[in-house]
């Protein structure tokens, strides 16, 4: 059976996923499925979009919290600043030791303003020329500690002589602490400058914050979720008919050229597939068409080969007698008979050729595999070119490895490959040198053929392998062989799970490659011997007209 490999400019995509690491892997699996890029698409859309929502949300009701409070707090303070002034003018202030208990009184007063739930508390702080007259360093309602009045707002009372506001942590005598709004305005007492400060717990404000916090993160993680559901919804009503396409194209190109798409409804999706099954219909009754005709050529090759061998080997015969006894000839019809020997010999290899050709379009080559040192083939296929290379003017040169370099191949289509492959460096070579490179590694075994002549440009290169092809149709075949040289080699080489590969560029000649795999059923991955020779140049433009046949 014949063998394939790839190419060695093609991904091994199968077997090289499987072994790529979890990153690369996911990589991959990013590349290769639209839905999931979809669905991770707009669910990190959605979550940007549902952040920044929450984030504006909570701040309008963050600043909506403070605002009110602030008002609120604002007032109350002026009220309890005029209470507290309002109770200094009623006292008592000619008894010096009646001012402590008073600021005492006046702290608990103004703290009990604020009920049971603890709306706020009071600190009284004396002035920095005043001295207070409990010896202390201020008054303060309950628990709270005088420290939790920044110095900052201090300042700002007592240099601003008005009432100033700000927010900071609360702090208690428990070491707990807590934010708040401290409001604070000077109080003038008989005993000297005071400030009266009262502090408001944010607890409140706090837990309503926090709600809404939770509130919204919640809500936006449920509707980022949702949208990531739709999203994946709506794909995957989109992406399945394409995968079943997909999979469709694929079993066509496999062969399965029965293979049609369901169709359901009327919408795009339906008329995908509609047109889907049309062209499928198409594809398999003109490749069925092509097959038919393929195999009629084929049987019609082979046939006529066949058919041809048995009056050919008569004429064979009888030419060969006209040629022993030539030189009884006059000069006229000893030629004729030369003629008629030489046009024998390319007649018969033609056949040969043609029987070799009809052999692979039937599947009906095979391998006869060996273990060879591939420089005996290489040396035996130069021999035999010697003769032709000398009637042209070439030198043939060999540079092989000084080992061996043992492959499992079958020799005689390997040295037919090689053969041709000089005998077409020679017959396209202009006279110049043509050399044959050898190399080999663990896995392969190469032979270029390289020669100096008016080379191949990228679009010959791609079709010099094609049966009967030729640049210039309209030259002669004066020289070479039959046109099928090349077509066979390269079926020989695919044969033996192996590459032929042609480089050239105008006026700078040709270098041939052939890469075989060093045991019979491995696989290539790449060649021992660059396909671009070292000695290439830059392409020239060429005289018109001078064409590689």
């Amino acid at each position: 059976m014949r063998s394939t490999s790839r190419s060695p400019d093609r991904p091994l995509a199968g077997g090289l996923r499987r072994r790529l690491p979890a990153p690369r892997r996911l990589v991959a699996v990013w590349r290769a499925s639209l839905q999931l890029r979809v669905v991770t698409l707009t669910l990190l859309a959605s979550a940007g979009v549902v952040a920044v929502l929450g984030v504006v949300l909570v701040g309008q009701v963050r600043d909506g919290l403070l605002a009110a409070k602030t008002r609120a707090a604002l007032a109350e303070a002026s009220a309890g600043l005029l209470s507290a002034r309002t109770q200094l003018a009623a006292a008592d202030r000619t008894d010096p030791r009646a001012l402590g208990p008073l600021l005492d009184r006046l702290t608990r007063t103004l703290a009990n303003r604020g009920g049971e739930a603890g709306l706020y508390e009071v600190v009284l702080l004396p002035g920095r020329d005043t001295t207070d007259v409990a010896g202390g360093s201020g008054r303060a309602s309950n628990d709270i500690l005088p420290a939790s009045v920044p110095p900052r707002l201090r300042r700002a009372v007592v240099e601003g002589r008005r009432q100033a506001h700000t927010y900071t942590r609360l702090w208690y005598a428990d070491g707990r602490g807590e934010p708040g709004l401290v409001v604070g305005a000077p109080l003038t007492v008989a005993g000297g400058d005071y400030q009266l400060y009262q502090l408001f717990p944010l607890r409140q404000e706090a837990q309503t914050l926090s709600l809404v916090q939770r509130t919204a993160a919640f809500a936006g993680a449920g509707l980022v979720l949702l949208l990531a559901a739709v999203a994946w919804i709506v794909t995957r009503l989109v992406v399945i008919p394409v995968r079943l396409a997909a999979r469709t194209a694929e079993r066509l190109a496999a062969g399965g050229l029965d293979q049609r798409m369901l169709v359901r409804g009327e919408d795009d999706l339906a008329r995908l597939a509609s047109s889907f099954n049309r062209m499928a219909e198409n594809l398999q009754r003109q490749i069925r068409q092509l097959e038919e005709l393929s195999r009629v050529q084929r049987r019609f090759v082979s046939d006529v080969s066949h058919e041809l061998r048995t009056p050919l080997a008569t004429v064979r015969m009888a030419a060969d007698v006209l040629h022993e006894s030539r030189a009884s000839f006059d000069p006229a019809a000893a030629r004729a008979a030369e003629l008629l020997q030489a046009q024998l010999d390319r007649f018969e290899a033609l056949l040969v050729d043609l029987l070799e050709i009809s052999r692979y379009d039937a599947g009906a080559a095979s391998l006869d595999a060996e273990p060879v040192d591939v420089r005996t083939l290489a040396h035996r296929a130069v021999d035999v070119c010697l003769p032709l290379a000398e009637r042209r003017g070439s030198a043939l040169r060999l540079e092989l490895p000084p080992a061996p370099c043992l492959a499992e191949v079958d020799p005689r289509r390997v040295e037919r490959v090689l053969r041709n492959l000089v005998v077409n460096a020679i017959d396209h070579g202009e006279g110049r040198d043509v050399v044959v490179r050898m190399a080999c590694d663990e896995t392969a075994v190469a032979v270029t053929v390289r020669d100096h002549g008016v080379g191949l440009s990228p679009d010959e290169c791609r079709r010099v392998f094609d049966r009967f092809w030729r640049a210039d149709p309209a030259r002669a075949r004066s020289t070479g062989g039959t046109g099928l040289g090349l077509a066979i080699a390269r079926e020989d080489a695919h044969l033996h799970g192996g590459w032929l590969q042609a480089w050239g560029e105008p006026g700078g000649g040709c270098n041939f490659r052939l890469t075989l795999p060093r045991r019979a059923g491995m696989e290539l991955v790449r060649s021992p011997l660059p396909l671009r020779p070292p000695d290439a140049r830059r392409a020239v433009t060429l005289a018109p007209g001078v064409r590689r046949t």
